[in-house]
């Protein structure tokens, strides 16, 4: 069903059966939630974040990433036409693990794929430009490998061409404690524990010596840090929002990333943050040795670490506005 009026288009759209999966599974049904905002006849961008964001990018309809998407910012309102998607297997209107005794494997490339279903549905003969941070940057580099003639110019924010296995081992053990949840009946308690873990890894241990490096304190048969009390709310909140089992699948399609950045041609700007323990710096520089078209690696600094496209505003505006006007 589609809502249509000046400003923005939501739509859910059904992908052709079968809708077979890069791994070989089937995904039934098959379903890909969209929304396009922005005046019309305008250049498209595509706009895609973690695994926790969706389809509403920008201020308007409490977007995740108002930041960085609106009027006068990175990515301008006033002259592009913003394109997000609710994640298979995410949160939102796209085909997702709720209902289904078991969900298929999801990769970068079927988010892609589902991309290209809704570019074609909608009449759009190129793309102007993805921007994808985190897993969207994953997502932006998988699109422009398979269809190079559909996309304009990459900016990809904290996201290389492969997973570091550090990172993997992170997820590995947060996957594991929702799995041991779930078999207990209590998705959500092993969510909120996966996620206070995860936070570790998004910032930095500079940002935590600042905030958090006061003494402990004292209750009746144990000592509380000042992190915890961050850690917990931090997983307390994603669990009003958030499904045990949207986690696992796109949890495990970050570490399932394995793409060929020698055949993207596609002009790119990287934003790599030093700080950034999930996607470290050398990641980023390899990455941009492979990639076979014009590109730049821009590096930043951020006590942020990877939440650093969250929280940068100041530094990746003038970043992203320069790579998105610049002639290819």
């Amino acid at each position: 069903m589609a809502e249509h009026n000046s400003t923005h288009r939501d739509e859910t759209l059904s992908l052709p059966a079968p809708w077979r999966l890069h791994f070989g599974d089937l995904l039934a049904p098959a379903n890909i939630a969209y929304r396009l905002a922005g005046p019309a006849a305008k250049p498209v961008v595509v706009v895609l974040g973690g695994i926790s964001a969706h389809r509403v990018v920008a201020a308007e309809g409490n977007g995740w990433w108002p930041e960085i998407v609106g009027p006068g910012l990175g990515v301008d309102t006033r002259h592009y036409r913003v394109l997000g998607l609710d994640y298979i297997g995410g949160r939102g209107a796209s085909s997702t693990p709720d209902g289904l005794a078991k969900f298929p494997p999801i990769s970068a490339y079927d988010q892609a794929a589902a991309l290209k279903h809704v570019v074609a549905h909608l009449g759009v003969k190129s793309l102007h430009a993805i921007v994808g941070a985190s897993y969207g940057g994953m997502v932006g580099l998988c699109f422009a490998e398979r269809y190079p003639t559909l996309v304009g110019r990459l900016v990809v924010l904290s996201a290389a061409d492969k997973s570091q296995v550090l990172s993997t081992a992170w997820r590995s053990v947060q996957r594991q404690i929702v799995r041991e949840a779930l078999a207990r009946g209590d998705g959500p308690a092993g969510l909120k524990l996966a996620r206070a873990l995860a936070m570790a890894t998004y910032r930095s241990g500079v940002e935590f010596a600042l905030r958090f490096g006061g003494p402990p304190v004292r209750e009746s048969d144990r000592f509380r840090f000042p992190i915890e009390d961050y850690l917990f709310a931090r997983g307390e909140e994603y669990v009003q929002t958030y499904r045990a089992e949207s986690f696992l699948a796109l949890s495990e399609s970050i570490d399932l990333h394995s793409m060929d950045a020698t055949l993207v041609r596609t002009p790119a700007t990287l934003i790599a943050v030093r700080e950034d323990q999930l996607v470290p710096f050398a990641d980023m520089q390899a990455l941009s040795a492979r990639l076979n078209g014009p590109r730049q690696l821009i590096e930043i600094n951020s006590i942020f670490g990877h939440d650093a496209f969250l929280k940068e505003a100041a530094a990746l505006i003038p970043i992203v506005k320069h790579a998105l006007a610049e002639n290819t």
